[in-house]
């Protein structure tokens, strides 16, 4: 197991595996309801696989290789999607949404190059969003105000999954903290970014790291984002204080998207001004595509968190190391 597997102290599952697949449908019914209602989104079909060198692929942290295969038919390779973050806003423009209007997709990728363990797969199923803002919009507050929405709808979320289940115990904080990395770092300036994650969740409950992607003042990043969607001073990550796993969990990266100023500074920074004979991209330099935010909510991460699972593979179907699957079923944790 190349990630540690973390086996909690006399774990048992509180729902049946008929039981919770019931639950994983209830919660996807309503949270995506709650969602395209505190955000006003409306929901669209998204591809699975889109062209290589289309410049549409999320590069995620830059390295990842992506699944790719040729295609008899049209000829040409394709890619398997790492997530929709680009997409998202080319569809924005292409359907004619304005400013306050918003949508939101089923995303279903695989990252083959993930580590896996209680809460990191080589599939990844979200619920990617995007919504159209005004130059007014892209502030510090206007994000913080929509994270706020999106924590909402996990919270209404939960309630309503605890009635129909009430052996569900866990209650979820709808106070959000937020901090920035630089903030993070200097109050643990001794420990790892992974450490800060866990300490200030376990403080606060549900908390929203902001400002990811560039150089703290100690020379290293909290965590890597490629430099083409997100503005790095405008977007983080919404974790969750997890009991079953007495750890932060992150259910949602999101932010306010690079416009062109962002993105020339960011590409720079990170020496890849070469993407820029991207269409995408020139897109965002000339104005093209409107300005937004957005961001993934991970399903099977919510559920494993509403539904209090100790694995991510208990609310989803998929390829595990050997010796993870003989180590859960030795202690009660059944994978899908």
């Amino acid at each position: 197991m190349s990630r540690s597997l973390y086996i909690p102290e006399g774990y048992k599952t509180a729902l049946t595996i008929r039981e919770t697949q019931h639950a994983i449908k209830y919660i996807k019914d309503i949270f995506q309801q709650a969602l395209s209602i505190v955000l006003t989104l409306d929901r669209v079909s998204a591809p699975l696989i889109v062209k290589k060198g289309s410049g549409i692929n999320d590069d995620l942290n830059g390295v990842e290789r992506k699944v790719d295969f040729d295609i008899k038919e049209i000829g040409g390779e394709a890619e398997v999607v790492q997530s929709l973050a680009k997409w998202k806003r080319t569809a924005l423009h292409r359907y004619g949404y304005e400013p306050g209007e918003g949508i939101y997709t089923d995303m279903n990728a695989i990252r083959r190059d993930d580590d896996t363990d209680n809460t990191h797969s080589i599939f990844v199923d979200q619920w990617d969003w995007e919504k159209v803002i005004t130059r007014e919009n892209r502030t510090l507050d206007y994000l913080k105000e929509t994270v706020r929405n999106v924590v909402k709808a996990v919270v209404y979320t939960k309630r309503k999954v605890s009635h129909r289940y009430p052996v569900l115990a866990d209650k979820i904080s709808d106070e959000v903290f937020f901090i920035t990395t630089q903030e993070l770092e200097d109050m643990y300036p001794d420990k790892t970014p992974r450490e800060r994650e866990r300490l200030i969740t376990k403080e606060h409950k549900t908390v929203f790291i902001m400002q990811i992607g560039g150089k703290l003042a100690s020379g290293e990043k909290h965590d890597g984002r490629a430099p083409d969607y997100d503005d790095w001073s405008l977007n983080g990550d919404i974790f969750f204080w997890n009991e079953v796993l007495d750890n932060a969990l992150e259910i949602s990266s999101m932010g306010i998207r690079v416009d062109a100023q962002s993105l020339a500074s960011q590409l720079k920074e990170c020496r890849a001004e070469d993407r820029m004979q991207y269409k995408y991209h020139q897109m965002i330099a000339d104005g093209t595509l409107p300005l937004t935010i957005g961001g993934g909510i991970g399903q099977s991460r919510l559920c494993m968190l509403l539904l209090e699972k100790a694995h991510i593979g208990e609310v989803q179907s998929s390829v595990w190391p050997e010796d993870m699957v003989e180590k859960c079923a030795e202690n009660g944790i059944i994978l899908l």
